[in-house]
């Protein structure tokens, strides 16, 4: 998953019917809108399950056993298996929302500013739709993970930083669930701190170091995936199990003339208006984020970040 933007191709000088054909075609602009989000959203990143939520929710289950109640027993030639009911855990809903925001592009600023206007429009828009969403599911996640982690010293080298991890790492490993704490997630000054003291200390390795300096986002070292967004306003970094943390369940609401991505619920159009003459760009993701196995992640604290 990359945090940055793609790269923009040269689109040369349109003129004003160009533009006018441009943003008539739904299907060129809603495409545009998803691109940019479909790269920025951390709640997909951290919550990778996709659930289907019809009819406006989603039934889940949470704190479900990794183990059968009973042990596997011998089993002599042509004997009989032993049956074992799995227990389920506890089912729980959510009820989606639709998140949604309008800009409009007037005649006038098509004609006198032409397509930096209509792609400074875009931007702003898909930005603050995935800051509200990711704001969201940052909440979400911080209110269902409640177990804590107390570093033994404070984070001054990458050695203190790997203790920390491990040992919570073995601890949560220990519970017998298959949980597996991979990624870190940071608020931006904190994870400044951290990729400075693992260049420092020489824990990058070559690429990942390339990657950090470069700016592009996560960034893999020590055997974990470290990762940030303005979107989390947390005190303490975040250790979490991807695979096991929850997911986003969308809604597929339709519509005629919107268009909707593949890989994440983010739907789009465009809207013709005449009163007041211009074009009414339209972006939304109808979703709720869920929560499925509050184990799967732990706040580190005493870190000194």
């Amino acid at each position: 998953m990359s945090y940055t933007y793609p790269v923009k191709h040269p689109e040369g000088s349109l003129t004003t019917a160009e533009l006018h054909l441009l943003l008539s075609n739904p299907t060129v602009i809603a495409h545009r809108v998803a691109e940019l989000a479909d790269q920025k959203f951390i709640a997909d990143f951290l919550l990778s399950g996709r659930f289907s939520a019809q009819g406006g929710g989603v039934f889940y289950e949470t704190g479900e056993a990794i183990f059968a109640g009973e042990d596997p027993e011998a089993i002599s030639p042509l004997g009989e298996y032993p049956t074992v009911v799995l227990e389920s855990g506890e089912v729980v809903s959510a009820r989606t929302v639709k998140w949604g925001l309008d800009s409009v592009v007037s005649d006038e600023k098509i004609a006198r500013q032409g397509i930096a206007y209509v792609n400074r429009g875009i931007t702003r828009l898909v930005n603050t739709v995935v800051r509200h969403v990711d704001r969201v599911a940052m909440a979400v996640i911080a209110s269902r993970v409640t177990s804590t982690f107390a570093s033994l010293e404070t984070w001054t080298t990458a050695g203190s930083a790997v203790e920390a991890l491990m040992t919570i790492q073995a601890e949560r490993a220990a519970l017998g669930f298959g949980i597996d704490l991979d990624t870190v997630v940071l608020r931006p000054a904190q994870y400044a701190k951290v990729i400075g003291m693992l260049i420092d200390d020489k824990a990058l390795p070559r690429e990942s170091g390339a990657t950090a300096i470069q700016g592009n986002l996560p960034v893999d070292a020590l055997g974990l995936t470290w990762a940030t967004t303005p979107h989390f306003q947390g005190a303490n970094p975040l250790l979490v199990d991807r695979e096991q943390l929850g997911g986003m369940a969308d809604e597929d609401l339709g519509g005629p003339g919107y268009v909707r991505t593949e890989a994440f619920g983010v739907e789009a159009k465009t809207i013709r208006e005449e009163k007041p003459e211009g074009y009414t760009l339209r972006a939304r993701r109808v979703t709720v984020p869920v929560v499925t196995e509050p184990l799967a992640g732990v706040a580190l604290t005493n870190t000194g970040l």
